[in-house]
C-alpha cells in the first residue's frame, strides 16, 4: 500500500507560511505541519491549527538558528548576543560532545519545547527538527528521552531514495545527503527500538526549498509502496525574518494546491503520522 504524509515545516515562523499552510490543507494535498513553538507567528499558527482539526500538527524542534523557548540566560552556551540559537551547527555539535554544560542546556531547551507544545493542547502527531539536527547522535538521544516523557509516537528520519528523484525528474543528478546518511540510519534503528513510527523514506531533502509543482507531481507519479513523507516549505510570500535564502516558498505552496497534484495524490492513502499508527 502507498501511504503518504505531506508535511509543511516551519509552521509559525511567519504569517506568510501560516497562510500557505492553511491554504494548502484546505485546498490542496497538505496533511500535516511541523510547529516552531517559539517562532514569531506561533500563536497565529496555533489558532489556525485549531480551526483545521484534520490538519495533523507536530513539533518542529529548534536547536539551531532560530528562537529558543527558554530565556537566553538559562542557555548561555546555546545563544548568540541577539538571543537567537547559534547557527554554527558543526561547532555546536562538537561542543555537545565535549561539554556537559552544553548537553544540559540543550536537554533543558528540548524539554521546554515539548512542554510548550503540550501546553497548546493539540495532539502531537510527529516530531522533527529544524535542519534535521536531531540526526546528531547526542541530540537524538535527548529527543528520544524527552519524547518518551511527552507521548511522541512518530519521528522523521531524513533518508531519501535517489531513484525516486531521478524518475521524477529524468536527467537529474540530485546530491545525496552523504553527510547525514550514517546518522539517519542510526536514528532509524534507535527510533524503531523505541517503538516509534518512522517513514520508509522522506522526500524533500535534495530539493529542499525547490519543491516546484513539476517536481512534486513527478514524485507523486513515482511514489513507491510503503509510508512516504513528502515535506515542503510553502509560503504566500517572502521577506520575513528567518527565511532561508533562495527558497522558492511560493512555488512550493503552488505545488501543494495545483489541480495536477490533487489528482496525483488522490491515488494514495493520505494523512498525518498518527493516522498510520497500528
Amino acid at each position: 500500500m502507498k501511504r503518504l504524509v505531506v508535511t509543511a515545516d516551519d509552521f509559525g515562523l511567519s504569517l506568510q507560511i501560516n497562510e500557505a499552510v492553511e491554504q494548502a490543507h484546505r485546498d490542496g494535498i497538505l496533511t500535516a505541519a511541523s510547529l516552531m513553538v517559539s517562532a514569531p507567528a506561533a500563536d497565529d499558527a496555533v489558532a489556525r491549527a485549531r480551526r483545521l482539526p484534520s490538519l495533523r500538527i507536530g513539533l518542529h524542534l529548534v536547536m539551531v538558528e532560530a528562537w529558543p523557548t527558554l530565556p537566553p540566560e538559562r542557555i548561555p552556551d546555546l545563544v548568540t548576543p541577539d538571543g537567537l540559537i547559534r547557527s554554527d551547527m558543526e561547532r555546536l555539535g562538537l561542543d555537545l560532545a565535549l561539554k556537559a554544560s552544553v548537553r544540559r542546556q540543550l536537554s533543558a531547551e528540548i524539554e521546554a519545547q515539548f512542554q510548550a507544545f503540550r501546553a497548546i493542547g493539540l495532539p502531537l502527531d510527529h516530531v522533527n527538527a529544524h535542519k534535521h539536527f536531531h540526526v546528531h547522535p547526542i541530540i537524538a538521544g535527548l529527543v528520544l528521552a524527552a519524547g518518551r516523557r511527552h507521548g511522541m509516537r512518530a519521528i522523521r528520519v531524513p533518508r531519501e531514495t535517489r531513484a525516486v528523484l531521478r524518475a521524477a525528474e529524468p536527467g537529474a543528478n540530485p546530491k545525496p545527503a552523504l553527510d547525514t546518511a550514517p546518522w539517519a540510519a542510526l536514528l532509524a534503528v534507535r527510533a524503531r527500538h523505541a517503538g516509534l513510527l518512522i517513514p520508509d523514506r522522506t522526500l524533500g531533502l535534495a530539493w529542499s526549498g525547490a519543491m516546484t509543482p513539476a517536481r512534486v507531481q513527478g514524485l507523486l507519479a513515482h511514489l513507491p509502496d510503503g509510508l512516504t513523507e513528502l515535506y515542503t516549505h510553502p509560503a504566500t510570500g517572502s521577506g520575513f525574518p528567518g527565511e532561508a535564502p533562495g527558497y522558492a516558498y511560493v512555488a512550493e505552496r503552488d505545488a501543494l494546491v495545483a489541480p495536477e497534484s490533487l489528482a496525483a495524490a488522490a491515488r494514495f492513502v493520505r494523512g498525518g503520522f498518527s493516522d498510520f499508527l497500528a
